[in-house]
């Protein structure tokens, strides 16, 4: 197949999936422009999102098991905490990681472009930078805008106490109270940073459960421990009003029944979802076509309706998550080069970084149930696993989604420490078109909590070592 390598490309927004794509073509011996406003390739995920996140969960977490560890004969002293240290430090880890991107952008001869882009036509980009403004003209245009916190306008006042995600990544300073509103993923990491950091935290969910996306028994054991460390979590409810007073911001609340009660608290972080930034200026001077969510609509090539434009990562759909948008973004740049290629995978992982953390790929429970599917399910506790007894950490769980006929892995799930590591074996497991004799099969080393994905289909077999469960009594 002859490559169609001889061409000036665009990309704009250098996220995971931006530079992702910029790199790619770059390396197929494309001519690259990557046009972002940071100072240097990132993203959201890097500046604002995944890497200061996780960056904070890690300190949350090492402060948990400083205190856990008298169960086990150790005592340490109450941790003091040194904010602007700690902020240094988050940012020290943003900066090496964006800086190398930077160096990897001109090691690949890939131009960097701080600015912003406005299109003029299918195949001509207004940019504004420090310098002024240039219209410049390519073969084919990437956009990789991502998204931004969503906003509930009734929760909207203009107030320093009222956070999005990106607020509370700055971390300013540690509330004394802070309410969490949204049970999804982003509030609850953030809140579990803000607890151990001395905040007592409320959680309030308009749905009867967090993680509404989630399966119910992976959520239980983090539900479990978030009742531990939490001031209170508030299910089948909303916030009703907001108002700004001398002592903090006024909550009212209104339950399933009606009922309406009112709390202050100091600060409040709004997570309740990302929308896509599909507001590019002069969007309308081509063919791309915006649908009713605002995300771009594209084909399994990630081209746009007009076929000089492709679109990829959060932009362009669910799940917004940054490994899909990366590889969106190679699948783009192959498309262009005239590989013969299509964005569809049998499995995107999705993980809550929380403690426990929570990992699944694939079909889930509910949507079997929703779709009157049959399948079979096989459930290892790790209160039977070796390693999770030795980390004093036995509340987690494996499970796997089976086809009770050709015993084909159609979905993983996990829930415990290091969950998100051990995904990636079941993402593996169903692009291979596993079953659960191949992982059965498959020697796993010992001890390890990876071992509890063997033993998972080994538990569909009723065959499994650690625990006694037939086959005829396995859940499904």
């Amino acid at each position: 197949m002859t490559e169609n390598t001889n061409l000036k490309i665009a990309v704009v927004g250098g996220g995971p999936g931006g530079y992702a794509a910029a790199f790619l073509a770059a390396d197929l011996g494309m001519t690259v422009v990557l046009i972002d406003p940071e100072a240097n390739p990132g993203g959201v995920c890097l500046y604002r999102g995944c890497i200061p996140s996780k960056a904070l969960l890690h300190v949350a977490k090492l402060i948990d098991e400083s205190a856990h560890a008298k169960n086990w004969g150790i005592d340490f002293a109450p941790p003091t905490i040194d904010l602007p240290r700690l902020r240094s430090w988050k940012e020290g880890v943003i900066k090496k990681l964006t800086g190398g991107l930077g160096q990897l952008s001109k090691k690949r001869k890939v131009e960097y472009v701080q600015g912003k882009a406005a299109f003029e036509n299918s195949n001509t980009l207004r940019i504004t930078k420090a310098g002024g403004e240039e219209s410049r003209s390519f073969d084919r245009i990437i956009l990789a805008t991502g998204s931004r916190p969503s906003i509930v306008p009734s929760l909207h006042i203009d107030s320093p106490r009222m956070m999005d995600s990106t607020g509370a990544l700055d971390l300013a300073t540690v509330p004394e109270s802070l309410l969490v509103v949204g049970g999804g993923y982003i509030g609850l990491e953030l809140g579990t940073v803000y607890a151990a950091l001395g905040a007592k935290v409320t959680i309030v969910e308009m749905q009867a459960g967090l993680l509404p996306g989630a399966d119910r028994d992976l959520v239980l054991p983090l539900h479990k421990r978030l009742e531990k460390i939490c001031s209170a979590i508030l299910l089948n409810t909303t916030v009703a009003s907001v108002k700004e007073e001398a002592g903090g911001i006024r909550v009212t609340f209104k339950d399933a029944q009606g009922q309406t009660r009112d709390e202050v608290f100091e600060k409040i972080l709004v997570s309740v979802g990302r929308k896509p930034n599909s507001e590019i200026p002069g969007l309308d001077k081509t063919q791309v076509v915006v649908g009713n969510r605002g995300f771009i609509q594209v084909n399994k090539q990630l081209q746009t309706g007009d076929p000089n434009i492709y679109a990829i990562g959060d932009v362009v759909g669910e799940p917004m998550l940054a490994h899909k948008a990366s590889h969106e973004g190679r699948t783009a740049v192959e498309a262009i080069a005239g590989h013969k290629v299509e964005f569809a995978p049998n499995a995107i992982p999705a993980v809550v970084f929380t403690d426990p953390e929570i990992a699944w790929c694939g079909l889930t429970e509910a949507q079997a149930k929703d779709a009157n599917r049959e399948v079979t399910i096989a459930r290892f506790p790790w209160a039977a696993s070796g390693r999770a007894m030795t980390l004093d950490r036995t509340e987690g769980m494996t499970k796997l989604l089976l086809d009770p006929k050709t015993e084909r892995v159609l979905g993983v799930g996990i829930v415990g420490a290091g969950a998100g590591e051990l995904i990636a074996e079941g993402v593996l497991a169903m692009e291979m078109g596993a079953t659960a004799t191949d992982i059965s099969m498959t020697i796993h080393p010992h001890p390890t909590l990876s071992e509890t994905v063997m033993q998972s289909a080994e538990v569909f077999f009723g065959t499994s070592t650690d625990i006694y469960r037939p086959k005829t009594a396995s859940a499904s």
